[in-house]
Parts: structure tokens; C-alpha cells; sequence
């Protein structure tokens, strides 16, 4: 049993491997600078696939394409603004990590600002509609605790009248009868 598990890992592992070969794209350019301006383009160009990775950053097949697309642009002298529009006409705004402020795109930059706006207004009313119902139960309890020692007040008031206080007893009683 152990030999079928050791050769089973084997194939496994030998299977396995053909699954991990890579593509590399080797581009060479006739001057520095347009290796220069590739390297700068596909930082600044999204993968259409990926959707968060530049085009630099993914090993996809469509971004594969797209490096040989600005790689063959370049070498035949088209200027950034060039193959960014070109790239833009096929795959849309998506394509740049800075799309154009238009009505299309107004949700993309203006929605962030909005929302915040509105979670603020939201926890403004919150936190003094909170505020508003303490006072209130405060006050309520205020009122409730005010009458009831109004209540035991006026308790306390009727029994000293219908009692005489000691003090008065001692008084009269040293005064001796009216005159």
C-alpha cells in the first residue's frame, strides 16, 4: 500500500506541475525611452479582466494582448495619448485608473462624496433624536419624582395641622390662660 501512495504522489506532483508553467513576455525595444513609456503605460492601464490589477501587475491572456498592443503602438510612434484613446475606443473608460469627469462618470467620483454626506446627515438625526428622547425621559422622571414630593409634602403638611406640635403644647400651657 505504501508504494501505490508513494507513486500516486509522484504522478500527482509530476501532473500537477505542467499546470504551473507561466507565460513571459519578453518585449525588445529599439531606445530606452520607449521601454520607458511601456513601463509607465502599463502601470497606468487597467486589466479589463483582473478589473483591479494594471496591466503590468496581471498575467492574464487579454492582458498579455494588451502589453503587445502598446508595445507595437509605441514602436511605431504613437504618443500615450494615442494609445490610451485607442485602448479607450475598444474597452471603454474602465480601461484607466483616472476616467474622465463626464456624466457617465459622475457617479464615480461625486458617489463617495454623496453617500458621506448622507451617512453624516443620518448620524446627525440619530445621535439628537437620541439626545431629544434622554431629555425627555429625563424630564419626564423629573416631573414624576416632583409630584410625588409634592404629594408627600402636602402629606406631611395636613398631618402637622390636624396634630399640634409638641412645642406648641409646651408654650401654651406655660403662658398660662389668656388675659
Amino acid at each position: 500500500m505504501k508504494f501505490f501512495n508513494y507513486w500516486a504522489m509522484v504522478i500527482f506532483i509530476a501532473l500537477s506541475s505542467f499546470a504551473a508553467n507561466a507565460e513571459i513576455s519578453v518585449f525588445e525595444f529599439s531606445n530606452a525611452d520607449n521601454e520607458l513609456r511601456f513601463n509607465h503605460l502599463v502601470q497606468e492601464l487597467r486589466c479589463p479582466k483582473c478589473q483591479n490589477n494594471n496591466l503590468a501587475d496581471s498575467n492574464a491572456g487579454l492582458a498579455l494582448d494588451l502589453k503587445t498592443i502598446v508595445f507595437e503602438q509605441i514602436e511605431e510612434g504613437k504618443t500615450d495619448k494615442e494609445i490610451v484613446e485607442f485602448l479607450k475606443a475598444r474597452y471603454g473608460d474602465f480601461i484607466s485608473y483616472r476616467p474622465p469627469l463626464k456624466p457617465s462618470t459622475w457617479i464615480i467620483w461625486f458617489g463617495p462624496f454623496v453617500f458621506l454626506a448622507i451617512g453624516g446627515f443620518a448620524i446627525f438625526k440619530i445621535v439628537t433624536a437620541r439626545q431629544n428622547s434622554a431629555e425627555r425621559i429625563n424630564t419626564e422622571s423629573d416631573a414624576i419624582d416632583a409630584q410625588a414630593m409634592v404629594a408627600r409634602w402636602s402629606d406631611d403638611v395636613s398631618d402637622s395641622q390636624l396634630e399640634p406640635s409638641s412645642d406648641q403644647t409646651d408654650t401654651s400651657e406655660k403662658q398660662g390662660p389668656a388675659q
